[in-house]
């Protein structure tokens, strides 16, 4: 069996779901430590000068070192009225903008509390529309407090995978003779990024997902799995 890893994070780029189409079991990172200007509050989708970021505020003036599970919206900024503007803005003339829109008008319009709440909110309508249905497990009912490597190894014994899937950032930092002591085949993503249509030219890669759902719609898992 097969797993990959990763944290929850707001409207996820392509290489994220092409890893979990790859894997048996996904497991959301919810037990980690929340790091700041990265990929868990915010993403970039394509404008008609180029790309622009989508960042919902949290609180974390006094909190410290916080957790993703504990992390908390900052609801005194009126970010979803912004973020909602912007895909109208920037997807209104896509092909597929009405049948998605309404989604995130709806999810968007929620007074959500928890950053992680929202983003599993946006990422399993993802995986409904590209027809992904591998199995979601979260890191914090598996009980696993380790650190680093031995983190993901421990999380492969729990659910009994033989194969772990990293990113390719994981050639920098995972020790590959613990995977092999353990009998964990350690193996990395070799995503190519596909190119599309979008709203506008030059073609930008590296945007959110709905980018390419808004403008390939039913066509979009074909896309993601071209390459």
């Amino acid at each position: 069996m097969i797993i990959a890893v990763h944290q929850p994070q707001y409207m996820p780029w392509l290489g994220y779901f092409e890893k979990i189409i790859k894997s048996d079991n996904f497991v959301f990172l919810d037990n980690v430590q929340y790091k700041e200007r990265e990929f868990q509050n915010r993403n970039k989708i394509r404008t008609k000068d180029g790309s622009s970021w989508l960042t919902v505020p949290v609180i974390s003036k006094g909190e410290g070192r916080q957790n993703i599970r504990d992390v908390k919206i900052d609801n005194e900024v009126a970010w979803q009225r912004k973020h909602l503007a912007s895909l109208r803005s920037s997807y209104g003339r896509a092909t597929f903008f009405k049948e998605y829109y309404p989604f995130f008008e709806e999810a968007l319009g929620r007074q959500w509390v928890y950053l992680k709440d929202l983003n599993i909110e946006i990422i399993r309508f993802v995986l409904k529309e590209l027809y992904i249905d591998a199995p979601i497990t979260f890191e914090s009912d598996l009980g696993v407090f380790s650190m680093s490597a031995q983190r993901i190894i421990d999380i492969c014994k729990k659910l009994k995978a033989d194969t772990y899937l990293s990113g390719t950032g994981g050639r920098g930092y995972l020790d590959e003779k613990l995977f092999a002591q353990e009998n964990i085949k350690l193996i990395y993503q070799d995503f190519l990024h596909p190119q599309y249509k979008q709203c506008y030219e030059p073609f930008v890669p590296f945007m959110s997902i709905i980018d390419l759902l808004f403008n390939n719609g039913p066509e979009s898992r074909k896309i993601l799995l071209s390459l």
